[in-house]
Formats: C-alpha cells, structure tokens, sequence
C-alpha cells in the first residue's frame, strides 16, 4: 500500500521518524552516562535531546495517522498500525513525563525522571520494531511500483506530474 503523504515520492512518516527515535534513543544513552558517572553535562544532553525527540515525534506522527486511516480495515496491518500508534503516544507520554520532571534541575535528573526514560525507550523498541513489521513485512508506505529496477521516486513523479496536470 502506497503511502498517502508524500514528499517527492516517499512517505514523509518514515522521512520524519527517524529523528524521533534517533534523539530519543541518545537521551537514554546520556541518562546511563550520567548514571554511570554523575556528571551534570550528560544529563542536560540527556534533557535536550529529549526535548527534541518528543518534537520529532509531534511533527511525525500526524503523517503517520494519515497512512493509518489509508489502511484497509479488517487487516492485520490496520492492527499492528494501531497498535505502533497508540504506543507511541505511551512513548512520547513517558519521555514527556520525564523531561517534565528535569525541568527545574535539567543537569541532575530525578530517579523517577531516569526511570520514565527508560521505560520509554523499552516501549519505543516495541514501536519501531512494529513500524519495521508495517513496513518490511506488510509494505505499508511501499510504493505499488516498487521493485529492484522500479524507476527513481523523482522520475515517477516527474512522469505523474506531467500526466495529471
């Protein structure tokens, strides 16, 4: 099933979610860095870099909703879909809750902040590998033409621009 936001003929959810899950996924890092070590600048990373990923996934997930609805209901994809979206909402809710609680001292996280961001990296591990299911396995925002020697997403764009003027 073809994606229906594109951008020059690629999905924009699976353009835009990497930034999420890359910047998310280096908060924990920091988090473990300054656990390890009690040093003040890997917990501030840790504090931007969250600030970030939760804006990353804000920006990422109308897109993804948008291929959702597409997706023909009664289906395997249509469940796994709901079940990558709803738990990315938990995601973003977890690591929202955790730099919430960092916002007075970002440099010396809470225990519980830690622990929020920990669970939200587990549960984004979950998500991410459902995305990959969605699309390496059900090939959702897989273009129909797709295929080892399918022309480049700009050519077939330029050719569908120029069909439907």
């Amino acid at each position: 099933m073809e994606s229906k936001a594109k951008l020059f003929g690629h999905p924009v959810h699976q353009m835009l979610v990497v930034f999420p899950v890359g910047l998310l996924a280096t908060s924990v890092v920091f988090d473990a860095i300054y656990l390890g070590t009690d040093n003040p600048l890997m917990g501030l990373v840790a504090f931007w870099m969250m600030a970030a990923g939760i804006v990353g996934g804000l920006l990422a997930a109308p897109f993804g909703l948008i291929d959702w609805l597409a997706i023909p209901g009664q289906t395997r994809a249509k469940s796994v879909g709901a079940m990558h979206g709803l738990g990315n909402v938990v995601v973003l809710l977890l690591f929202g809750a955790s730099w919430l609680l960092r916002r007075e001292a970002p440099q010396e996280p809470a225990v519980l902040a830690s622990v929020l961001s920990f669970a939200g990296g587990g549960v984004a591990m979950v998500t991410a590998w459902l995305g990959g299911e969605l699309v390496d396995r059900l090939g959702i925002g897989v273009s129909d033409r797709a295929g080892v020697n399918a022309p480049s997403s700009l050519h077939a764009h330029h050719q569908e621009a120029h069909r439907f003027p």
